[in-house]
């Protein structure tokens, strides 16, 4: 691997860990077209239950994190791994994607996809290599009754 693609993805696994408050004890799937590399990563960095989409096994809610890097990938192309997704994240999981720099439209299309999948915005950050979000799945913040 090149030190700049080793530099690139060493870039955005930082920022993704902070927003998806990721623990050692969690256990986290990465999707995208480095995600053998990324999984590589975070097991050097101490997550030792990291899997990418090529070896997790079968969809059980399993998954606590997701970590999507979706870089030079169309949000199009997006929606059906979202729906992949979904069947391996348990029902308080944790999903961070990763995009490159978007308009205000594109990051609107984001957001939209993501909610209509269940999931409500927790945050975001705007990074030099592109930009992310966190979400978390609806149900992980149950409403209160009143007393």
């Amino acid at each position: 691997m090149s030190d700049l693609q080793v530099a690139n993805g060493d870039r955005i696994i930082a920022p993704m860990i902070e927003l998806a408050g990721c623990a050692a004890r969690h256990r986290i799937i990465v999707a995208g077209a480095k995600s053998m590399e990324m999984m590589l990563e975070l097991h050097r960095r101490g997550y030792p239950h990291a899997a990418a989409t090529g070896n997790c096994g079968r969809p059980a809610g399993q998954y606590d994190i997701a970590l999507i890097d979706w870089r030079r990938r169309t949000l199009h192309a997006l929606e059906p791994t979202l729906d992949w997704l979904m069947n391996f994240l348990s029902t308080r999981g944790v999903l961070v994607v990763w995009v490159d720099a978007q308009k205000p439209a594109a990051n609107q299309s984001l957001r939209d996809a993501l909610e209509k999948r269940g999931f409500m915005i927790e945050q975001s950050t705007v990074h030099d290599c592109g930009c992310a979000l966190s979400a978390r799945r609806f149900l992980a913040h149950p409403i209160q009754k009143a007393a």
